[in-house]
């Protein structure tokens, strides 16, 4: 593993990452990159697509529980969708200090994997069948996962929840 970068928050997030993929059985290659200011610039220092990183979006029931949406880099939540998919006829983005909370990771390091509570994962139909990159729980860190084996790990419903950004 590379060295600390002096956040310890940073490696614990990590750690949490690993452990959680690794009590999954789910093969994760963790790589270290340079910050990026968008997901467009993170894409192009990975040299892949926008496509293949899939956002982790921390989503707010109106009852005060959460949802992961897992939605491609270049998608964004379709919210008619999510909500009729989910049942109910309000969801949001919370502040980013709520999605501290809801998961122990902050904004740009978000993923289902270490959470620190386990809420349900939606993830949309364009991710399946190809190898993808997530936050791996630290800034400046990205993993790569078989969406296919990660949707299952972390039983997930995969539908169509996105639209073109």
């Amino acid at each position: 593993m590379a060295g600390s970068s002096g956040n310890g928050a940073d490696g614990v997030g990590r750690e949490r990452f690993l452990a959680d993929a690794a009590a999954r059985g789910l093969a994760v290659d963790v790589v270290e990159r340079p910050a990026a200011k968008s997901l467009e610039e993170a894409a192009d220092i990975m040299g892949i697509t926008p496509a293949d990183i899939v956002k982790s979006l921390v989503v707010k029931h109106k009852d005060g529980t959460f949802l992961f949406a897992l939605i491609p880099g270049d998608r964004q939540i379709s919210w008619p969708k999510l909500r009729a998919l989910v049942g109910v006829n309000k969801l949001s983005l919370p502040p980013a200090g709520t999605a501290l909370e809801a998961t122990g990771y902050e904004r740009g390091t978000i993923t289902p994997l270490g959470s620190t509570t386990a809420w349900p994962v939606y993830a949309d139909a364009t991710i399946t069948g190809r190898r993808i990159s997530m936050g791996a729980g630290a800034h400046g860190y990205s993993a790569f996962v078989d969406a296919d084996e990660l949707t299952a790990a972390l039983g997930a419903v995969v539908a169509d929840i996105s639209e073109p950004s």
